[in-house]
């Protein structure tokens, strides 16, 4: 492993411990994320905390997370595997910050945004899942478990030399997800348009 590579990969770490989510809520003066709501920090419980442009903007800085370190490591010539670390890294930097005492996020919207540099295509298919599922169902989670579970597939259809990374992340992100899981075979997961 290159020094380039662990630089970007601390870097992305770094970078996605910053927590969208509690920071736009303290300029907005809503209440804490992780306190209220899901005690989730991210898009779904800021959309019930402060409405849509607050999500809107969390959503987008979250995404941001994920693609400037990815796009970073295509700029270096950094391979498919070692953007996937990158990639992860970001994931658990906004899973686990180390600047908000490793009380973070999901991961969703920092996977997509670290997914989006392999192509327009890849990055419409997963948006496009994700919005059916939530038209269809209004669950939050069960979109997001659907869209990373398909993840890989779609990688492989598109560019299959990122199929093994994308296959990492999405197990990270089904992993972070355990609970919704449980709560949607017992029936008690929350709808998106319910509060908590």
């Amino acid at each position: 492993m290159t020094t380039i590579a662990i630089v970007m990969i601390i870097s992305a770490y770094l970078l996605g411990s910053v927590s969208s989510a509690i920071l736009i809520c303290r300029l907005l003066r809503l209440p804490d994320p992780r306190d209220v709501g899901s005690h989730n920090p991210g898009a779904t419980n800021v959309l019930r905390l402060g409405g849509k442009k607050a999500a809107l903007a969390v959503l987008l800085c979250d995404m941001l997370k994920g693609t400037i370190p990815v796009w970073t490591g295509y700029f270096f010539d950094i391979g498919p595997i070692l953007l996937g670390v990158i990639a992860i890294a970001a994931c658990l930097g906004h899973m686990y910050p180390i600047f908000f005492h490793f009380r973070g996020g999901k991961g969703v919207a920092t996977a997509l945004g670290a997914i989006a540099p392999i192509g327009l295509t890849l990055t419409s298919l997963l948006i496009v899942t994700w919005l059916m599922v939530i038209i269809l169902f209004r669950y939050s989670s069960l979109a997001a478990i659907t869209t990373v579970l398909l993840a890989p597939f779609y990688t492989w259809m598109i560019k299959p030399q990122y199929t093994l990374p994308v296959a990492m992340l999405s197990c990270l992100i089904i992993f972070r997800h355990h609970k919704n899981i449980r709560r949607l075979l017992e029936g008690t997961e929350p709808k998106i348009s319910q509060k908590n």
